[in-house]
């Protein structure tokens, strides 16, 4: 089918030849031009949704949800719920052999559901399903064409010239790296916690929305700290020396420039996200990013910023090398000598990186806390652990203490099960292909759920919701990587095959680094006070490019000493 842009070219050049060629049929130039465009929006949608796909889409006979609205689908689901949490529901109550059925805004989707249909999609056909033309073009303009946006034989070419920068070994280099800055974060939160005023009042929030910051201040608890304030700091500032070689100081000056447009990136779109998902469903992208209002500005001005601080980094960097001078163990570094990048290329990785190794981990310590906070004999379990076995918060750590720390590793892996980061991926059919035996006509969507996956009963068991990081260890207690699921592809918070997380391993000891020092340091609850605190449920979950409690997670801390 055309698309809108398609029918607005054809209708204007239908109505200049009516004019110029056939005026006797023509009844003025902007007349025509609307008259045909309204007569080829009205087929196109009638097409869509009810003959296609009611009559003649191969899709038709999958199994789909038994509550679709006649014309819209699944659409008030999806875009009522949090993200991920209908294909939860289907996965547990339609019956399947791999694929679910069903419409969002009139497109097709098909929702993967069990490991081996995972496989075809991440692994033998991965180069067949494709991102998006949408969500390509949405991430474009704050990532670059990095690794995670690269398709075919460019994604093959980055990811093996950027491999020997996320190896094991030179994973395990980092992790003094990655404790310094831990470290750093917890001194801060001593000093904030036992202030009498809650923290975002004086951080954080302040540097993106003073005047909202203000008005919330009086509503939290003395001395109350917002978690994710906090993770985006700390991980922002570990992603800058571990992957660039530079400390971007967000954690001693919040305030500094670079951490202010990054901010105002992300936090853009509050009770207006789901207006623009919804506009870009219908409206071209280069339409909606060249609107003249304060998100696009705000966008572009970050984006100018961001790219000119890693083009300077980059500069740095290959003069020192030049010059015979070490560049250092930092990501960006190996990438360099790899000589496999040009300037440019970098760029787009460095602006990668911040947002793939800075904003999902930081989103998964905020989940982290909060199973913490509703488990605290397992908070104590855990903090047990981690004194044990590092000597105290200012001892370097040593990859062979942090890597004993086996239940550590148990909590961490749990956390990121349930509360994957990333709840929903999106591939597109490149050309016509199969899927669990089953015809996919190119351009249908398909949906790859790592929340669903990851708490699938039929993959993990009745207790599939249940925080239990004794599934990660094995009988003697040594760590394992299945969590006790049958096959690897139960879990999919860093998804598998050539489009795996090439930064997985730096992800998970930058995690276990964060958790450690957190744990070890402070018992945290919930904000006296608070719904949460009271037992009452779950936070509501706000979506994204990752998903997090809606208005913050806000804890209370209390040192615990003889660390």
């Amino acid at each position: 089918m055309p698309t809108i842009t398609q029918l607005l070219l054809f209708s204007a050049a239908a109505s200049v030849l009516t004019r110029a060629y056939a005026p006797a049929y023509s009844i003025g130039y902007a007349s025509n031009f609307f008259l045909l465009f309204l007569a080829l929006v009205f087929t196109k949608l009638a097409w869509s949704i009810f003959i296609y796909p009611k009559l003649f889409s191969p899709l038709r006979h999958l199994p789909t949800p038994s509550d679709n609205d006649f014309f819209t689908g699944q659409t008030k689901a999806v875009f009522r719920e949090a993200s991920s949490r209908p294909m939860r529901r289907w996965i547990e109550t339609v019956a399947n052999d791999g694929l679910i059925y069903y419409s969002v805004w009139f497109r097709q989707r098909v929702l993967v559901t069990n490991p081996k249909t995972l496989a075809e999609v991440l692994v033998t056909k991965n180069y067949e399903f494709i991102k998006p033309g949408h969500v390509r073009d949405s991430l474009e303009r704050i990532l670059g064409v990095g690794l995670l946006l690269a398709e075919g034989d460019e994604h093959k070419r980055q990811r093996k010239d950027l491999m020997p920068a996320f190896n094991f070994r030179h994973v395990k280099d980092l992790y003094p790296v990655f404790w310094d800055k831990s470290r750093e974060m917890v001194e801060h939160l001593k000093a904030v916690s036992k202030s009498t005023a809650p923290s975002s009042e004086k951080l954080g929030k302040s540097v993106t929305d003073p005047e909202k910051a203000a008005a919330d201040a009086p509503t939290h608890a003395p001395g109350a700290i917002e978690v994710g304030e906090w993770s985006s700091r700390a991980t922002l500032d570990i992603i800058g020396k571990a992957g660039m070689g530079r400390d971007f100081d967000a954690l001693s000056n919040p305030n500094n420039e670079l951490n202010r447009h990054y901010q105002n990136v992300f936090s853009l779109g509050r009770g207006s996200g789901k207006y623009w998902q919804i506009a870009g469903f219908f409206i071209p992208f280069w339409i909606l990013k060249n609107i003249p209002n304060k998100r696009n500005q705000e966008i572009l001005e970050a984006q100018a910023y961001i790219k000119r601080t890693c083009r300077d980094l980059i500069k740095g960097k290959r003069q020192a090398m030049e010059e015979k001078k070490t560049t250092g163990i930092d990501i960006i570094s190996v990438a360099l000598e790899s000589g496999g990048f040009s300037d440019e290329d970098l760029v787009n990785q460095m602006m990668t990186f911040l947002v793939a190794g800075h904003e999902t981990t930081s989103t998964a310590l905020i989940w982290g806390i909060y199973l913490l906070c509703r488990n605290p004999t397992i908070q104590q379990k855990l903090r047990a652990e981690i004194r044990s076995h590092l000597p105290s918060l200012d001892h370097p750590i040593t990859p062979s203490a942090l890597d004993s720390c086996h239940y550590l590793h148990a909590v961490s892996a749990e956390i990121l099960r349930l509360w994957s980061p990333v709840t929903l991926t999106m591939r597109i059919a490149a050309h016509d292909a199969t899927l669990a035996g089953h015809f996919i006509p190119k351009n249908t969507h398909v949906i790859l759920s790592p929340y669903a996956i990851n708490t699938s009963t039929t993959l993990w068991g009745p207790d599939a919701l249940d925080f239990k990081p004794e599934r990660w260890l094995d009988a003697d207690g040594s760590a394992n990587n299945r969590g006790g699921a049958e096959s690897n592809y139960a879990f999919l918070t860093f998804l598998h095959g050539p489009r795996s997380c090439i930064g997985q391993r730096f992800a998970q000891a930058e995690f276990a680094c964060l958790l450690a020092a957190w744990v070890g340091t402070f018992e945290t609850r919930f904000e006296e006070g608070s719904e949460l605190a009271k037992g009452q449920g779950e936070p509501e979950v706000q979506g994204g490019i990752t998903s997090k409690p809606k208005g913050g997670l806000w804890v209370q801390l209390e040192e615990v000493g003889g660390w």
